[in-house]
């Protein structure tokens, strides 16, 4: 895979890009994060309709995981040998597969943990193979970072078209989603988007003669610097996942409509995309590691404001705050694993951090779903308040400004 080049003259971005492969990736991706949100948030109103518990909300949320934190490496492996669209198309066809099971299985705890966890794994695949497409997407350093901020602005315009449609299909004071609906418009959206992973052509297969020998897991962490991003790339996306899961639980407890949670998750949604959108001037104009540290700790404020009952018009911005924060940190974070990591190991690196963020979004809605039974789902952003400060924390100690 050839390197991006050092420096271009200061002309327009988009000169910067391969705009046809990244175009294919965008719809691609606008696609794949409009069927997950769908599904998860879908499977969160079928889990009430069920009267689960809190335990099984956090168990059914974390299958998403499992299963990706024991393939998350060797996808990595396989992408750095230039393998990346046969895995988006592979995540593309168990996308497909999650939403038939979704769509065609009667609903019950052991058929939405099967469902979901097939999700998980179409999203890995489907978000492993991106990001080298990303890669390979910018011609120069400053391309492949405005790659990656335009990247997070489509996994953005997924994830706000799909609460904004939900609570479009569901209508005024609906207090729960009609699941049965929303699934088979799942089903047909991931079928779309397994037509749309063909247009994403093939990039260069590395030769395995001539290659060097893979850079071990262990030497990749004991890079200066890289776990602590690692692990702030995990807080970041965890925090958005679980956004998506339970956000709507919180509105269920303080007896708010279907709509009203959609235009709150998509108020998250349309600040990431503008914080993406202005990634490339965010960072000429205040610098990588303070910008770093205001796009984590931003949110985690945030968070503390939605663990109390308030007023829309408080939960409106706050939201608005989390959003513009998680979309710029998700954007610095994978960023700085990228720049960090060697490149004949750069999907490797990436895959270290989906492998993180799998366990994450185990250990923290189990923990919170704990939580959560004496506190409702307040708890869970208390908890995901901690981390990102926690993770913030991380950064700051683990290797001077860059």
């Amino acid at each position: 895979m050839s390197e991006p080049q050092a420096s271009a003259p200061r002309g327009s971005i988009l000169s910067e890009i391969d705009l046809p492969l990244f175009s294919c990736l965008w719809l691609h991706a606008v696609l794949v994060y409009l069927v997950v949100v769908i599904g998860r948030v879908t499977a969160s109103y079928a889990m009430l309709d069920l009267g689960l518990s809190f335990f099984w909300v956090g168990v059914i949320s974390a299958a998403f995981s499992v299963i990706p934190i024991f393939i998350a490496v060797p996808l990595g492996r396989i992408n750095d040998r230039g393998h990346d669209s046969l895995t988006v198309r592979v995540g593309s066809a168990c996308l497909l597969l999650s939403g038939l099971l979704f769509w065609l299985t009667p609903p019950s705890a052991v058929s939405l943990f099967i469902a979901t966890a097939v999700l998980g794994v179409g999203q890995i695949c489907c978000m492993g193979g991106h990001q080298m497409v990303s890669i390979r997407s910018g011609k120069t350093i400053r391309g492949r970072d405005a790659v990656f901020g335009y990247y997070m602005v489509a996994i953005a315009t997924g994830q706000g078209l799909g609460p904004l449609l939900m609570g479009w299909i569901a209508g005024d004071d609906a207090r729960t989603a009609p699941v049965g609906l929303l699934f088979t418009i799942m089903a047909g959206t991931s079928l779309l988007a397994l037509f749309a992973s063909v247009l994403i052509k093939p990039g260069p297969q590395r030769d395995e003669k001539s290659a060097a020998a893979p850079v071990a897991v262990m030497d990749l962490l004991r890079m200066r610097g890289l776990l602590a991003y690692v692990t702030a790339s995990v807080m970041t996306i965890t925090a958005l996942d679980l956004i998506v899961v339970y956000l709507p639980l919180l509105g269920a407890e303080r007896n708010m409509d279907v709509a009203t949670v959609g235009l709150i998750m998509a108020v998250r949604a349309v600040f990431s995309m503008t914080a993406r959108l202005a990634y490339v001037p965010l960072v000429d104009l205040i610098g990588r590691t303070p910008l770093t540290y205001i796009s984590i700790l931003s949110p985690a404020a945030a968070f503390i404001v939605l663990a109390f009952p308030a007023p829309l018009w408080v939960i409106y911005p706050a939201m608005a705050v989390a959003g513009m924060g998680l979309g710029v940190a998700a954007t610095l974070t994978l960023s700085g694993v990228v720049d960090l990591a060697p490149p004949s190991a750069r999907a490797t690196a990436m895959s270290l951090r989906l492998t993180g963020n799998r366990l994450g979004l185990i250990v923290i809605p189990v923990g919170a779903s704990l939580i959560a039974a004496f506190t409702g789902a307040a708890g869970v952003f208390v908890i995901l308040a901690t981390c990102l400060a926690g993770s913030a924390a991380g950064l700051r100690t683990s290797r001077s400004d860059r």
